[in-house]
């Protein structure tokens, strides 16, 4: 039994994997045989929290409860982890010849090679190309050979992963939708739901001293080295004197299995987050089997049972597996997420978890308070035993190290060697030891090399897609590749020498190592949607790094490959992919459920101070709070925390302009001046110190810093975090444009979508928009210079007037303009965009770009000189067609949503249309990638200036061909103009008057939560009391003289406060949250200053509803001057005489909903 199948009951389904053994292709390529065990269902982040704190399972809910066989079936779980052999062995050896050849192979932002030269090292860790037993004369000639490498029928190809994350995966549905069906699967006894900390720091992967250690998307840089770093001091910690015959160990186990592991790495020297940690540490958030076919991800329990047996630090976990816990915990979360710290967050979660399983290190010692937030995500209903039995049988062990002398820390290192990244990396892994990292080949190459480039020509990709896969892995991964490059997704391919074989090298023997580097999270978005339709896909990871070896065959030998080969991808395909595709592939959307839930502490430092420095020092303060405002709006923030961060940011702008000037604050190290800032913010009151979090003890870090090059920031930790996937959306309102105010129309849109012709009939259009508010249109095309700075002056001089910018505004930065326009002039905006479906990544379908260029192709004497006559006019349509690319319809549209507030939605297509010609869709498809070459070589350059001159001549000619003999299918498929123009000018006119509502865009608000209560109807409370003034003179003669029943405008009952009873108490209601409560209202209580009804709360579905408040009640009326809660006191009074009690027989029942406030 493998160690991860062990943990499944007997009666779980398991997946069909293959025990493949690599195909030996050659001595030299020949791999230790390693079998791929079947694996539980894929897990993600781990990471931790301190031991003090034990884990405790709680009494199941009587709705479900685990089988015995289930419970007994997890029992298994000890025994395969304590094969897990701990055995004394050699250190491994290096034993690959290696030479000098500069670090730093990554890939860029751009593509290219990140690579900066190096001189000969005399690292005691190199090893010379003599111990391989290969020159580096007949090296550097393989190098120069490479290129030449020639594909044909006796070229195959075994590419292995060797390093990997989680795959990124989105929920189709809204946060609040995701969060519902997480509650209902729990509920339903179908899934656990399984929460753990989100530390702020960097992805770093290690898969053993010859398997690797990798970030993100680079590895052989300072980012790998301070992890290696850390990994290696934590076995110093966890081991003490026995450390280095441990981490040989641990790297042979590494090696020998194929594992990898992930880590959050969590340092001061990679540059700042959200707070600086007081300690530089790391915890492990996946485990993964790599074996020789698809990477097979450790369940949390088994994650747990794995690092407690090699003292690798854990992660703070909670599992809930009944409705009332699941509820409460995102009950919980709303009434933090605006001011929660790991604290009480933690101390919240604890109480309201069915088990809670502290981690190896705590947050608040080694991060601090200010916590990045919460992973949530649905898990198997056996995690809950498994855990269990994992705790029972691996409790948590103990520290040997932590008395000893462990050497100097990261920070004193780093101190120590400031003269160039290169130092600082050979110092730390000098000093991490060879027990650890015997080889540094990674980062220095190998000796005797003359400086040659580790990178890779680009042919690599190319010959290894047209090789002959060996195995299913290779295949499968080929396969994805293969597709991504078809559908142009943004991503890298990029090869390197791999050092780790320079002794197995030949001319028909290469070996790489490809990275490949998603650019743009849209690409995950899109792939997931690849995989719906094809199931086979394999995931498309994050943190993704393949070993590829390309080798030539005897005929033979080819022969013999090719056969069995076939025969066993025949046998895989037939039987894995129709069984696996259920479990691991997203034909089962519930399994991959997860959501990310962040809070407004973190956020303030990150996204609204960090991320708004370069706003803040390039366009002023005015910028600044409108990048600020839409941000928090975005998020659903509330208004009163909008307006308390508006008061401190606003401060924030004037206080950091007025120190650096004009010169701005790095990323980097923005903490050493906000961090100062928010403390001294947070002691004038408590309001500001619940405000800010924490702040204070502000760990300096100047003199420790890793030397890192920004534009060679491959890890993106120096970048700004281009906003996140909010939480919650902004509210639905009508966006009322007063008559005192201007209105700027604009369109997003691409040349030919009509909107000049548009913009002369708002004009001829007898009273304008139905307000009498002056009209006037500035094109684009007829104004010199800059066109939004016209537009801006002229907003200034009639700021009441209604503006049609007729120019298209295709990005963020022309919308940035017109919000800047809009808070300077008192106006509001309207973008009108053309209606298309849009693309998997562009908001605009081929059927539209293929109508606006058939548009602009019938166009003469246009002043924009983009008619028939044009030259380039196919290009110069698909270079603004690209400028959209990366967004859906969808976020195009919410993006313009928040920002603006309204849409108008300008008919284009019909509908009922017929598909799209096969030759239109051909000549736009061929136009599109040849763009992109073009784009990829020459960047903006004029295409009639680059290489593929003659290929646009071409081109151009066959678009107006295939346009035109396709004119009546191009021209039928088009809405009327009359139509469409009638439509604009209503919608116009209803957000003019503020009849426009801001549609909802999949995305819920959630604000700060302060207490739980049922609230009650005014007019049922109103017919209460006269039935009670009925009956008693007294009662009739108050109500009058207070006017009780006019002022009654809202009535409850309070059930739980923050404050008072705590988070848990008031989150423990989030099972009843919407439902109707009944109220039996028994007495009246007054006096001449306040009046409450006695209240007896009932039951919801056989549950009885019970209030955490001694005296529950309903508050009516209070004097002015006199807090409501005073009404507390009334059944006190009434015992002293001091306030008049009025039974009420029989009682008069009520029927509510319980809700949030």
């Amino acid at each position: 039994m493998s160690r991860a199948s062990s943990l499944l009951p007997p009666h779980a389904p398991r997946r069909i994997l293959p025990l493949l053994l690599p195909l030996r292709l050659s001595s030299s390529s020949a791999a230790a045989a390693v079998s791929a065990p079947a694996l539980a269902m894929p897990r993600r982040h781990d990471g931790t929290k301190p031991p003090p704190r034990k884990w405790k399972p709680k009494a199941t809910e009587a709705s479900f409860s685990p089988s015995s066989s289930s419970a007994s079936a997890a029992a298994g779980i000890a025994e395969p982890v304590a094969r897990m052999t701990l055995a004394s062995q050699e250190p491994p050896r290096a034993g690959a010849a290696q030479m000098w050849v500069p670090r730093g192979y990554a890939t860029s932002a751009a593509g290219g090679p990140d690579v900066t030269s190096a001189s000969a090292s005399t690292s005691s860790a190199a090893v010379t190309a003599e111990q391989g037993g290969v020159a580096s004369g007949k090296l550097s000639s393989i190098f120069k050979a490479a290129p030449d490498f020639e594909v044909d029928n006796n070229t195959f190809t075994e590419a292995q992963v060797r390093a990997t994350f989680y795959p990124k995966f989105e929920n189709e549905k809204s946060d609040q939708e995701t969060r519902t069906r997480m509650i209902e699967m729990v509920s339903h006894g179908l899934a656990n739901l399984e929460v753990t900390l989100k530390h702020s720091g960097s992805l770093f992967m290690y898969a053993g001293h010859h398997g690797g250690a990798y970030a993100k998307n680079s590895f052989g840089n300072v980012y790998t080295a301070v992890g290696v770093f850390v990994l290696g001091r934590l076995f110093r910690e966890a081991w003490g004197k026995e450390a280095s015959k441990k981490q040989a160990e641990f790297n042979d186990f590494l090696e020998r299995n194929r594992i990898s592991i992930s880590m959050e790495l969590v340092t001061a020297v990679l540059g700042d987050h959200g707070q600086r940690p007081k300690d530089d540490y790391a915890v492990v958030t996946a485990v993964t089997e790599l074996g020789h076919g698809k990477p097979k991800f450790y369940s949390t329990p088994e994650v747990i049972a794995f690092c407690r047996k090699w003292r690798l630090p854990t992660n703070h976990i909670w599992l809930f597996s009944t409705r009332k816990s699941a509820s409460s915990f995102f009950a919980a979360y709303d009434a933090l997420c605006e001011e929660g710290t790991a604290t009480p967050v933690c101390k919240a979660l604890d109480e309201i978890a069915d088990i809670s399983v502290p981690g190896s290190k705590d947050h608040v010692k080694v991060q601090g308070e200010i916590l990045e937030g919460l992973v949530a995500r649905i898990v198997t209903r056996d995690s809950s035993a498994q855990m269990e039995e994992v705790l029972r049988n691996f409790p948590q062990p103990p520290f040997d190290g932590v008395d000893l002398d462990l050497g100097p820390t990261l920070r004193e290192i780093c101190a120590a060697n400031r003269s160039d990244e290169k130092q600082q990396i050979k110092a730390l892994l000098e000093n991490v030891g060879a027990s650890m990292c015997p080889d540094h080949s990674d980062w220095f190459g190998n000796n005797g090399l003359d400086a040659q480039s580790r990178n890779a020509d680009r042919s690599v990709v190319t010959k290894f897609l047209q090789a002959h896969p060996t195995d299913y892995a290779t295949k499968k991964l080929q396969e994805m590749i293969r597709l991504m490059k078809e559908r142009h997704f943004s991503a890298a391919f990029k090869c390197y020498w791999n050092y780790h074989k320079i002794g197995s090298l030949s001319n028909d023997n290469l070996y790489y190592k490809m990275v490949i580097h998603v650019h743009n999270d849209s690409v995950f978005r899109r792939y997931q949607q690849e995989m719906r339709k094809n199931q086979g896909l394999w995931p498309l990871y994050r943190g993704f790094f393949v070993d590829v070896n390309l080798f030539k065959a005897t005929n033979k030998k080819a022969a013999e490959l090719a056969k069995d080969g076939d025969t066993l991808l025949k046998n895989i395909n037939g039987a894995l992919d129709s069984n696996s595709s259920a479990v691991d592939g997203l034909a089962d959307e519930d399994s991959n459920l997860m959501v990310k839930l962040k809070f407004l502490t973190y956020k303030l430092r990150t996204f609204l101070i960090r991320n708004g420095l370069s706003t803040l020092f390039k366009d002023g303060p005015s910028a600044y709070r409108t990048y600020y405002l839409r941000q928090m709006k975005n998020w659903g923030t509330s208004p009163s925390k909008q307006k308390e961060l508006g008061k401190m940011l606003d401060e924030w702008a004037v206080y950091i302009r007025r120190k650096y000037g004009n010169k701005p604050l790095s990323s980097s190290t923005y903490l050493s001046e906000a961090e100062p800032f928010l403390e001294q913010y947070a002691k004038r009151s408590p309001s500001n110190q619940a405000l800010i979090g924490a702040a204070g003890n502000l760990v300096q870090t100047e003199n420790f810093l890793a030397i890192l090059d920004a534009k060679k920031d491959v890890e993106g930790d120096l970048r700004s975090e281009h906003g996140t996937t909010p939480s919650s959306p902004a509210s639905t309102s009508v966006d009322v444009v007063p008559k005192t105010e201007g209105l700027i129309v604009f369109f997003p849109g691409i040349p030919g979508c009509a909107k000049s012709a548009l913009c002369k009939e708002i004009l001829n259009t007898p009273g304008g928009l139905g307000d009498n508010r002056p009209l006037h249109s500035l094109m684009g095309d007829l104004i010199k210079g800059r066109y939004w700075q016209k537009v801006a002056d002229e907003r200034k001089k009639k700021p009441a007037r209604i503006t049609l910018a007729d120019k298209n505004a295709p990005n963020e930065e022309v919308w940035r303009q017109i919000e800047d326009m809009c808070g300077s002039t008192k106006a509001a905006a309207v973008p009108v965009v053309p209606d298309s479906e849009g693309t998997d990544s562009n908001p605009f379908s081929l059927d539209a770009l293929a109508v606006f260029m058939f548009r602009v192709l019938q166009r003469v004497n246009h002043p924009g000189n983009l008619d028939k006559g044009s030259p380039n006019a196919g290009y110069v349509l698909l270079m603004f067609y690209h400028l959209y690319e990366g967004k859906s319809r969808r976020e195009f549209e919410n993006e313009l949503y928040e920002r603006f507030g309204s849409l108008v939605k300008m008919p284009l297509l019909k509908s009922d249309r017929a598909p799209l010609p096969g030759a239109v869709k051909a000549v736009l498809d061929e136009g599109i990638s040849l763009f992109r070459m073009h784009q990829s070589r020459h960047g903006r350059a004029e295409p009639s200036k680059g290489s593929f001159a003659k290929d646009w001549a071409q081109w151009e000619q066959r678009l107006r061909v295939t346009l035109f003999g396709n004119a009546e299918h191009l021209n039928a498929i088009q809405v009327p103009f009359e139509f469409a123009v009638k439509e604009v000018l209503e919608q116009l006119k209803a957000v003019a008057k503020g009849d426009l509502k801001t549609p909802d865009t999949g995305k819920r608000k959630f604000g700060n939560i302060i207490f739980a209560a049922v609230r009650l109807t005014p007019s049922d409370i109103v017919g209460l009391l006269r039935k009670v003034s009925e009956k008693d003179d007294a009662v009739n003669t108050f109500l009058n003289e207070t006017r009780l029943e006019d002022s009654l405008t809202k009535a409850h009952v309070t059930l739980a406060h923050k404050r008072g009873h705590g988070v848990a108490a008031v989150a423990s209601y989030g099972v009843y949250q919407h439902q109707e409560v009944p109220v039996s209202f028994n007495a009246l209580y007054y006096t001449d200053k306040m009046a409450a009804l006695e209240a007896q709360l009932g039951a919801v579905n056989g549950e009885q509803i019970n209030s955490r408040n001694e005296w529950p009640h309903a508050t009516l009326w209070t004097a002015p001057g006199v807090a409501p809660k005073e009404a507390n006191t009334l059944p006190q009074l009434a015992a002293e005489g001091k306030a008049k009690r009025v039974p009420i027989e029989p009682p008069i029942t009520i029927t509510g909903v319980l809700d949030f406030y």
